[in-house]
């Protein structure tokens, strides 16, 4: 006796869920500029290398004989696939059937995602554009309702996924509810400029429950959430999206029990860049480009910034130094003068805990000026989110370089510090307890007052402390590793580089810290 006859059916029954939702379905997704969730796996992954699971789950519906009258193939699709022959996840939102919203079988696929990604310890990408739940289909009475009391949390697994593997989500056309949940739940997020919205609630929601009209540009779209910190990036389109996540990826281990990975590099270890010795201005209030400065010392091409504009005072990304991915963080001066604001401390702090996670060595730019301060400051609760950040630097596990390039103040640069650090600074920098403008002005009040000429005595006063200041005293005192020609950064950092690879060979493994402020 054979089997032909089901296999047959297998064969069928995997044939319609490719069809997705249909030749029209796909046409509207086409027509609103997006493509369906298994082009975009096409687009992310090495060609021919997706292994879907579950490549027959349904929906199905038979009439009284048993017999198959409609199949509704789930709305979620999940599998294995290969970015850049290494091993990972890829799952999302079928669009095209139910606007994304789970039917019963595309459910199971999605909560199945996180699982599959920890299981198998690889990286999860999250391709997402849908919605929740809905209310169709709840006024039916008889039969079971809910999940048993015994059911581990639905939620768990996406938490417990943060810390086991490098997870990656893109917003890709509206993404409301759970997906919407999801995407935060991740290590990068990014979203297309132009075709997708991130929201907890719809239009119609908020208009029902507020009596506010929005359109879902207006309540979640790109310019929102690029500064709420909803998402880290923008992307220009779909495939824009999809290669920042594959970028991304690159610089973190598969989990968090491989070391961080190395790469070959044709980058001079030893090239120096003249211009490092002009580009800090001799006056203070004269701004300069710390992008430049990135891209002048690590390998060439490689910075990948994230979150560039939440939190701007505070610049985030990864890079490779000598091949070696590494965390970099840097203060922007041109925003605030590079005072570490609400939104750059939680950026700051969650980037830190994500190199922490992954065992990926950081390298800090420090032009720290201190807590930004002032009315809005104050209400933003700056204070309690500037010292999570610090915490999360004082209990950092990883091999840590700070490069002192320009101002050191206030508790705030403490963030910029962790055990360990190696710590070279540049003859451009100054440091204290506060900028000297600042602190003249509060503890020589009354003599400036009481001088013939205030400015004159103001200016002079911070003239002389500004001496007192010199970074010689701190290097012949042993206070900073080295006091280098910044010309010499790069070599110098790359010397580091060697120095901390069998730290990186140990350091593997979950990582644990306790509650901070």
């Amino acid at each position: 006796m054979s089997w032909e006859q089901e296999v047959k059916e297998i064969e069928r029954r995997r044939y319609l869920a490719q069809q997705q939702g249909g030749k029209e379905g796909i046409a509207k997704q086409h027509a609103r500029g997006r493509m369906t969730i298994r082009e975009r796996i096409g687009v992310l992954l090495d060609e021919d290398s997706f292994q879907e699971h579950g490549r027959a789950t349904a929906s199905p519906v038979y009439d009284d004989n048993g017999e198959l009258i409609e199949y509704v193939p789930a709305n979620y699709v999940v599998g294995f696939g290969q970015i850049d022959k290494r091993r990972i996840v890829a799952a999302g939102e079928d669009f095209t059937l139910k606007g994304g919203s789970p039917n019963a079988a595309g459910l199971r696929k999605s909560v199945y995602a996180e699982h599959l990604a920890v299981q198998y310890k690889t990286p999860l990408v999250r391709m997402l554009e849908g919605g929740g739940g809905s209310v169709k289909g709840g006024g039916k009475k008889g039969g079971t309702v809910g999940e048993p009391v015994f059911t581990e949390p639905r939620f768990k697994i996406i938490a417990d996924a943060m810390g086991c593997v490098p997870i990656a989500s893109a917003a890709l056309g509206a993404v409301a509810g759970f997906p919407a949940g999801r995407l935060v739940a991740s290590h990068f997020s990014v979203m297309t400029e132009h075709t997708a919205q991130v929201l907890i609630g719809g239009p119609a929601l908020v208009t029902r429950a507020l009596g506010v009209k929005m359109t879902k540009d207006e309540l979640g779209g790109a310019a929102v959430h690029v500064r709420s910190g909803i998402v880290d990036n923008l992307a220009v389109d779909e495939h824009d999206a999809l290669a920042q996540i594959r970028q991304f990826l690159s610089y973190l281990p598969s989990n968090v029990w491989q070391r961080t990975p190395r790469y070959e590099n044709d980058d001079p270890v030893q090239r120096s860049e003249q211009a490092l010795l002009e580009t800090i201005p001799r006056d203070s209030n004269i701004g300069f480009d710390m992008r430049a400065i990135i891209d002048m010392i690590v390998d060439k091409g490689s910075f990948f910034e994230i979150g560039e504009f939440y939190g701007p005072s505070q610049i985030s990304g990864l890079a490779t130094l000598a091949g070696q991915p590494v965390g970099v963080l840097a203060n922007d001066c041109m925003h605030y003068a590079g005072a570490m604001t609400a939104e750059a401390a939680q950026k700051y702090r969650r980037f830190v805990e994500m190199c922490d996670t992954f065992h990926v060595p950081v390298v800090n730019f420090v032009d720290q000026p201190g807590f930004m301060i002032g009315p809005e400051s104050e209400r933003a609760g700056t204070i309690r989110y500037g010292m999570a950040a610090v915490a999360a630097a004082a209990q950092a596990t990883v091999p840590w370089a700070v490069i002192q390039v320009h101002k050191g103040f206030g508790v705030a640069t403490a963030a910029h510090y962790a055990p360990g650090a190696y710590v070279l600074a540049w003859p451009s920098v100054e440091s204290g307890a506060l900028p000297i403008e600042g602190g003249v002005a509060v503890a020589f009040h009354r003599e400036i007052a009481a001088a013939a000429d205030p400015d004159a005595k103001r200016a002079e006063l911070e003239d002389r402390l500004r001496e007192a200041r010199s970074p010689f005293p701190r290097a012949e005192s042993f206070a900073v590793h080295e006091l280098i020609d910044p010309r010499e950064t790069r070599p110098v950092l790359c010397d580091w580089i060697e120095w901390i690879q069998p730290a990186l060979d140990a350091l593997t493994g979950p990582t644990s810290f306790p509650i901070r402020p």
